[in-house]
């Protein structure tokens, strides 16, 4: 019984996490994966694949939805990630009762070649761009609904400077969101939507806090590991990271849209990067011994359907 590990760039996670599955002997072996040409009728030889690199290789992820099809779980499942969007996760949040930044979607710049105005035909133009902008405040995000890593991000100062950004976004697709002057941020690991390692962020000097120096409020904490287990739940990601920028009190959900975060020991340092290994590789054994357990909660779909519960009852 096979583990394929699908990675990119990283140096450190994979072959560690290797290293740790194949030293438990617990019938279950773990190697980089290969592939090439994939037939339609063909079966995949990997009882489950780590993955840790489709969101930027789109062959690997059509390669990875046509494992499952034949049999193979994937970690994470490349149909709920290929669902989601930043701007998605936000709503999604609302209907959960999770606080999130005021945050609005907004039609591209520009448009790829052949599109005309014919085709845009039920946009609103111009924008209501002051209504928008005090609805959100100042200052303000302006970043795209489905990006990540901290590219095209612009912080917005007043509606002259939203203009000018928003010009340089070209087709991608943006949202503006509230900024959160935050007391507090944190970062949280969640591993098999149940274990949740919250983790003190210095977003100034871009370091990891340890517990030694400084630890959050239990209550604040408790509802922390609270709304990461909802969400992640909810997106149905075995392996994801939820931020938190807290104000007054408020943990609001940032970002939650990561599920092939950083486990570089340089940047996340030792102390979590054990704690990851040690949980994705049980995490990975696990569900290739026994399966992926039934959700017990609430996946997204539900509140597509006619009868979904109302947010008030969630």
């Amino acid at each position: 019984m096979k583990i394929g590990i699908l990675v990119g760039m990283e140096n450190t996670f994979p072959p560690a996490l290797i290293e740790k599955i194949n030293s438990m002997n617990a019938g279950v072996t773990a190697e980089y994966l290969k592939t090439g040409g994939v037939k339609a009728e063909d079966g995949c030889e990997y009882r489950l694949i780590f993955d840790r690199i489709s969101h930027e290789i789109p062959y690997y992820r059509g390669m990875l939805k046509h494992a499952v099809l034949n049999g193979t779980i994937v970690v994470n499942n490349p149909f709920w990630w290929s669902a989601d969007d930043k701007f998605f996760n936000y709503s999604l949040a609302t209907k959960l009762g999770v606080a999130v930044p005021k945050t609005v979607l907004l039609p591209q710049k520009a448009y790829i070649k052949g599109v005309t105005d014919a085709s845009l035909r039920n946009l609103e133009f111009p924008l209501k761009w002051q209504e928008i902008l005090d609805y959100v405040g100042v200052p303000a995000f302006l970043k795209p609904f489905d990006g990540g890593g901290w590219k095209n991000v612009y912080k917005i100062h007043s509606l002259e400077e939203l203009w000018r950004c928003y010009d340089e976004t070209d087709t991608l697709c943006m949202t503006l969101q509230e900024a959160i002057e935050f007391e507090e941020y944190v970062r949280c690991y969640c591993v098999g939507r149940k274990d949740v390692l919250v983790m003190i962020y210095d977003p100034a000097n871009r370091r990891y806090v340890p517990r030694t120096e400084r630890e959050l409020p239990k209550d604040l904490e408790d509802r922390i590991v609270r709304d990461t287990i909802l969400l992640c739940e909810s997106l149905g990601y075995d392996l994801n990271t939820v931020e938190f920028a807290v104000r007054d009190g408020i943990p609001y959900a940032i970002d939650f849209m990561n599920p092939a975060p950083d486990a570089d020991i340089h940047s996340v340092t030792e102390p979590y990067f054990n704690w990851i290994l040690d949980a994705m590789s049980k995490l990975l054994v696990d569900y290739a011994l026994n399966g992926v357990p039934t959700i017990k909660h609430h996946r997204w779909h539900r509140f597509l359907d006619n009868d979904a519960i109302p947010a008030s009852q969630v």
